[in-house]
């Protein structure tokens, strides 16, 4: 079994680094191997563009037969709380097309550039197939953005216009990397904040990493 844990940075999944250190001999910092099972930590940095050339790089090299794409992020809904964590079953790249004169965004695929059918799109979206089959974490849908949303007038016009619960920096070119080449994959996010006017006094980035970290080492323990 080889197992391949995708993070932006590792101070978001530190203490499952630590946990299989402890629990598992290490080959290097980000490697580690106990019986049949290896795993692997992939570090990408921020965003989608370092996020694809990392994937892009590690999966032309590498056989895995599961990734599990590992990070905080921001809730749209005030119905989950700060600490929950959710399965991302469809995500998709939430500012990538063009603002129109009148202030609208149109994305790429209203455009046609690529048509929002095209392969591995569904209507735009990017959907994780197993999603649906497991009953460990609740399913949840989100937008991956190069600039976070901080001003009450684009967080109305970006939930007006796709209903996300979530949004991060890179988990569409995750769910577009794994599509492509047929990498069984997860996405799991633990809530950081609210997607509200900024204010980074009402985030709890401890408690999140805190609670993303316990699921991810429970799924490796189920692995």
């Amino acid at each position: 079994m080889h197992l391949t844990i995708v993070a932006a940075t590792l101070f978001e999944i530190e203490p499952t680094r630590q946990f299989l250190a402890d629990n598992f001999h290490s080959e290097d910092q980000l490697k580690f191997v106990k019986g049949e099972t290896t795993i692997q930590l992939l570090i990408t940095g921020v965003g989608t563009t370092a996020t694809a050339f990392a994937l892009g790089q590690y999966l032309g090299q590498v056989e895995t037969n599961l990734m599990i794409n590992a990070g905080i992020a921001g809730s749209f809904s005030k119905k989950h709380q700060i600490g929950d964590v959710l399965l991302v079953a469809r995500d998709r790249f939430g500012d990538l097309g063009v603002e129109e004169a009148d202030g609208r965004f149109v994305d790429v695929y209203e455009l046609e550039m690529p048509a929002p059918n095209t392969p591995p799109y569904q209507e735009g979206w990017l959907i994780n197939p197993a999603a649906k089959e497991q009953k460990f974490l609740p399913n949840a849908t989100a937008i991956t953005v190069q600039k976070v949303h901080g001003t009450k007038k684009t967080i109305e016009k970006i939930s007006s216009k796709y209903a996300p619960d979530l949004e991060s920096m890179e988990g569409a070119a995750v769910h577009y990397a794994a599509l492509m080449t047929g990498t069984p994959f997860f996405q799991i996010r633990s809530i950081s904040n609210f997607v509200e006017p900024r204010n980074k006094d009402n985030w709890d980035i401890g408690k999140a990493i805190t609670s993303l970290n316990q699921v991810l080492q429970g799924m490796i323990n189920i692995e």
